[in-house]
């Protein structure tokens, strides 16, 4: 029978608990910096590797798709293996493609090393989130997820400049090398302090069907999504074809889902209607955010005549703000329920994005630069929350499913945002750098405004969720939690 520990709701969290979550939250990072540096460093990687930019771009669309592919399985991975073995395995694997990738001396042996290092990191977040989940419960996830979080903004915030500085002062290798030191100091302390739990007594067999519905579905209509912001046109058979089949895919498995007994994602959670809710406030704020992501370094490139590096540089006020504000956002999480806390950012987001569209190009640079770090407090409050509420919505054993399922409408909802923001910029330039600007950002203040539809509905839902007994799965604590190891 399981063992469940009481949670109060401001129990105090003890420190192997705090040092758990700074392990998961340092790989995450390493992960999440590694795809922005990467991005900065692809005109070097095709002048070195004698390419073509159209084919060194694949350097990193190979490696977003690969991470689609492997999102679904590591629900099914982690019950049949143990979530702390996949996440230990898919880091040692993320830091030995790293090597294989800076030995390449080839465009298209880079993309082969790349899809592998895509594989591995796809199972890297899911398998941390579930392993915290399960390790801290869900009257203390808000604070402690908070964590995570901090790393997952921070990496893409600091990729543009690590970059720039790496290209400027070195050669492209180093992007890749840089995650040697990193990964060993991951994997020292993940075999220390990161729990080898038990697998599932019955995990059941892998639903391949699914598996390669989902698992092909996924990466086509995230490229197709791309390709379309990309060429600003979905009637091109480059675009609308990936979106067209991706969708259809995905569609089949929901119909085959609903009449199969364990389906490789068990999309039965959705009956759940705070976590149905939780999960669409964070694909929709997160298609707000990722849209935004785009359109910032275009806006100081473009409409501002900055350079790369300086951009970067500009853009860390975002991840800053956002870096400040989560651990604030996770307690409130924790007392008052994250369609609140997701309703704040909202508000927050939409609020600092009204002045670009407004003055557009215009804007003192002071006033940009605080607008961004109080964007990035809105985000931490909108789109973290969102997740974490999910999270918290669903019992213990159904956390590797829920983690990989928000995983997914997350990867969707950002690569839509940004589709959508960058054919709207696109079309618009040839009327005047200013007002396409100006008239995108009123687009990015109506999507912050729909997703404070959806966080109203999460605020609803948990507010009409019946009162339960939470507790915590005691065999699958981290040591050191309740006295005796959990490594077995």
């Amino acid at each position: 029978m399981t063992t469940t520990v009481p949670t109060r709701r401001d129990e105090a969290i003890r420190w192997p608990v705090w040092r758990l979550a700074l392990v998961i939250a340092f790989a995450a990072f390493m992960s999440q910096l590694d795809t922005s540096v990467v991005n900065v460093g692809l005109d070097s990687i095709a002048a070195d590797l004698g390419a073509d930019l159209s084919d060194a771009q694949w350097v990193a669309s190979a490696y977003l798709i690969a991470l689609g592919l492997s999102l679904p399985a590591s629900g099914w991975l982690g019950r049949r293996l143990g979530v702390g073995r996949v996440w230990f395995a898919a880091l040692a694997a993320f830091t030995g493609t790293s090597a294989l990738c800076a030995l390449a001396d080839g465009v298209w042996w880079l993309v082969a090393a790349r899809v592998l290092q895509g594989l591995s990191a796809g199972l890297l977040l899911p398998a941390g989130q579930t392993i915290l989940g399960q390790a801290v419960g869900p009257q203390r996830l808000g604070r402690v997820m908070a964590t995570l979080g901090i790393a997952v903004s921070l990496g893409p915030a600091l990729g543009p400049v690590a970059g720039g500085l790496i290209i400027h002062n070195g050669s492209w290798p180093w992007l890749f090398l840089v995650n040697l030191p990193l990964g060993g100091i991951a994997l020292y302390l993940g075999w220390r302090f990161v729990p080898r739990d038990r697998p599932d007594a019955h995990p059941g067999r892998l639903d391949w069907p699914g598996l390669l519905l989902v698992s092909a579905g996924v990466p086509l209509l995230v490229y197709g999504l791309t390709a379309w912001g990309e060429q600003g046109s979905l009637a091109s058979l480059g675009a609308g074809g990936p979106v067209t089949l991706g969708g259809l895919l995905l569609l089949t498995f929901i119909w085959y889902a609903r009449r199969t007994v364990r389906p490789v994602l068990d999309l039965r959670l959705f009956a759940n209607r705070a976590y149905a809710a939780a999960t669409a406030t964070g694909a929709v704020m997160g298609a707000a955010m990722f849209g935004a992501t785009l359109l910032f370094p275009l806006y100081f490139q473009i409409g501002r005549g900055a350079g790369v590096l300086e951009t970067g540089v500009a853009l860390i006020p975002l991840g800053l703000g956002t870096a400040v504000a989560l651990p604030i956002s996770g307690r409130l999480l924790d007392r008052i329920g994250g369609g609140l806390v997701s309703l704040v950012g909202g508000l927050g987001t939409a609020a600092s994005t009204v002045p670009f569209a407004l003055a557009g190009t215009e804007l003192p640079t002071p006033a940009v630069l605080g607008l961004l770090f109080l964007r990035g407090v809105g985000i931490a409050f909108a789109v973290g929350p969102a997740s974490i509420a999910a999270f918290k919505a669903v019992t213990t054993a159904q956390l590797p499913d829920a983690t990989t399922q928000v995983n997914i409408a997350q990867r969707v909802g950002g690569a839509l945002g940004g589709a959508v923001f960058a054919v709207l910029l696109a079309t618009r330039l040839p009327g005047g750098v200013d007002a396409a600007f100006r008239q995108t950002f009123w687009w990015l203040t109506a999507a912050s405004a729909l997703g404070l539809a959806t966080a109203a509905w999460l605020t609803v839902a948990e507010r009409s969720r019946p009162a339960t007994s939470s507790g915590v799965d005691a065999t699958r604590l981290p040591e050191g939690v309740h006295g005796r190891s959990s490594r077995g």
